[in-house]
């Protein structure tokens, strides 16, 4: 597979990612830990080098599982996981708020060093902007440990454009990660271009919407309690049958060229700029080869503007998230 640098760190990774939240936490898992453990071994036979993972899933098993999985390919991936919240300590899931405090990030590296079976994290996101901890004492913590040598690179998820200047002031931020999609396009009002002009990788999760850009959902498909997408708004009811619209237009193009609704989606997302670097996510072999094979197409420019003219037909409508998760977003 192609590969791709996420900022002027030069830290190279498979131009596709493997988010793994899903293999162990979010919803009822599907399939076993060892069958877990097998799509890892496939998606790194073909070629893919970049994994995302974080405490908080689970929480910790989901680490306990990635690190498992990757030890035999240790020094040829590269690992990504997250600091920022307090979790229960009794171990459910969940947590009990945020902490971004100094004393949290380091316990937190000790720990997921230890679960992922590795001498040094590749790349450690703030899960999500903490407003009771200065910014720049996230970036000058991160700063200490990458000088330590336990992490090598530093990252932010779900931060605003004035939080990621401030932050990469202090320490060079690697790569952003955000939500983006056809049907979630806010970082193009802003974070693009500030990643652009800073020298930042972009790492969009749920690329394809949560699954509504492959095609599969309808106005019929029902969501199991333990889903988020339960939740969410913008699946329930009219803003779902609404919302079906940019799907039906997916399909046609699709058809058009004989692949489906979620490469179009993720060859969109990976034209947009050669730093960018989806994660989807996937727990079926199908499903990872249906994602990988994504990364060898070409849309033309005349594909890309019959694209934007579509999704400026469309508007989305609903939230992305439940309010209890909305309001941490993009501080």
């Amino acid at each position: 597979m192609e590969k791709r640098y996420l900022g002027n760190n030069k830290l190279e990774v498979s131009a596709l990612g493997l988010g793994c939240m899903r293999m162990s936490f979010g919803d009822a898992p599907i399939g076993t830990r060892e069958e877990m453990i097998q799509v890892i071994h496939d998606a790194v036979d073909r070629g893919v080098t970049f994994f995302d993972t974080a405490e908080v899933y689970g929480p910790y098993t989901n680490e306990l599982l990635v690190g498992e999985a990757l030890e035999p390919f240790k020094g040829k991936v590269e690992i990504a996981t997250k600091f920022g919240f307090n979790l229960h300590e009794d171990g459910s899931p969940g947590w009990t708020g945020l902490n971004s405090r100094p004393e949290r990030i380091r316990k937190v590296a000790e720990e997921s060093l230890k679960r992922l079976r590795i001498d040094a994290i590749d790349l450690f996101y703030q899960h999500r902007v903490d407003p009771d901890v200065p910014i720049e004492d996230v970036a000058g913590t991160v700063k200490d440990l990458i000088q330590e040598g336990k992490v090598k690179n530093f990252g932010l998820s779900e931060a605003s454009a004035e939080t990621i200047r401030k932050a990469h002031a202090v320490q060079p931020v690697a790569a952003v990660q955000s939500e983006y999609s056809m049907w979630w396009r806010d970082p193009e009002e802003d974070i693009l271009a500030t990643c652009e002009e800073l020298g930042i990788g972009f790492v969009p999760f749920s690329p394809l919407g949560k699954g509504f850009l492959t095609g599969k959902v309808d106005e019929n498909t029902k969501f199991d309690a333990s889903d988020i997408r339960s939740r969410i708004p913008r699946f329930q009811g009219e803003a779902l049958k609404a919302n079906l619209a940019l799907v039906e237009h997916l399909k046609a193009l699709a058809e058009q060229k004989g692949i489906s609704p979620a490469q179009i989606a993720l060859a969109w997302l990976l034209a947009q700029k050669p730093w960018i670097v989806p994660i989807p996510g996937s727990r079926k072999r199908s499903r990872l080869e249906e994602n990988i094979a994504a990364a060898d197409i070409n849309l033309s420019s005349a594909d890309m503007t019959d694209i934007e003219k579509i999704l400026a037909k469309i508007d989305i409508l609903g939230d992305r998230y439940p309010n209890d998760i909305k309001k941490m977003a993009k501080r």
